[in-house]
């Protein structure tokens, strides 16, 4: 198994180099990829510092995964956010994943637990939390690292080509072929996001999305919504 690392950026200078720092110490990683939706800052000099390949594409994360993927060589893709960080035995947790007899029980996709690692005391449980979530609803976030079979991916199509809810979508398309799991390592995000919007701010508007996702409300509208909140 050999694992080719797709990262979306836009302006991601500051947290880019030690994402890039944690994929580069997971040995099975022989290629990564930097998605780049018109980044102003350093971000593609620090990406091909690091010697990355860089792949400009249109703005939003479903273009941008989509676009880093077709570039991939891996027999498994991973999709890390600029800001993720991966655990240093994520390829052997993604290989004994893999390691599932061919049929209707293979496993062709999941994600990882995570925990952030510069969040308030409110935000506190959240392996737990990914761990609830999945088995609420069986889907995963982006920032949880998916990962998924190579040629999973490009059976479906390849990755979704949508302006929100991106990670719903490729899951929901990913489990008409097999299994999707939830490992027990963990990934290590960034609170920046809540730390911004504040935590119940932020909180009340992703629900409110999930919310709109589930009553078939379009992407497009989502992410106008989005934007506008």
């Amino acid at each position: 198994m050999t694992l080719s690392v797709v990262i979306p950026t836009l302006d991601e200078a500051a947290v880019l180099a030690d994402t890039l720092r944690h994929v580069r110490a997971v040995p099975e990683v022989v290629q990564v990829i930097v998605a780049d939706g018109g980044s102003t800052d350093a971000t593609r000099q620090i990406a091909e510092a690091a010697d990355s390949i860089w792949v400009g594409a249109p703005r939003g994360r479903g273009a941008q995964c989509r676009a880093g993927s077709e570039r991939a060589t891996g027999t498994v893709i991973v999709f890390v956010h600029a800001d993720t960080w991966l655990p240093p035995d994520a390829g052997t947790a993604i290989s004994r994943a893999l390691l599932e007899e061919s049929g209707p029980g293979r496993v062709v996709a999941g994600g990882f637990r995570k925990r952030f690692h510069d969040a308030p005391r409110s935000m506190r449980g959240a392996r737990f939390r990914s761990w609830l979530w999945f088995r609420l609803s069986g889907r995963l976030f982006g920032d949880q690292a998916i990962f998924v079979r190579r040629e999973s991916l490009e059976s479906i199509g390849g990755f979704p080509d949508s302006p929100l809810m991106e990670e719903f979508e490729l899951v929901r398309r990913l489990e008409r072929l097999g299994r999707i799991v939830l490992l027990e390592a963990c990934v290590t995000a960034s609170a920046r996001r809540f730390r911004k919007h504040g935590v119940l701010s932020t909180y009340f508007r992703m629900a409110e999305v999930l919310w709109g996702y589930s009553r078939g409300v379009s992407a497009d509208e989502l992410r106008r919504r989005y934007d506008r909140r």
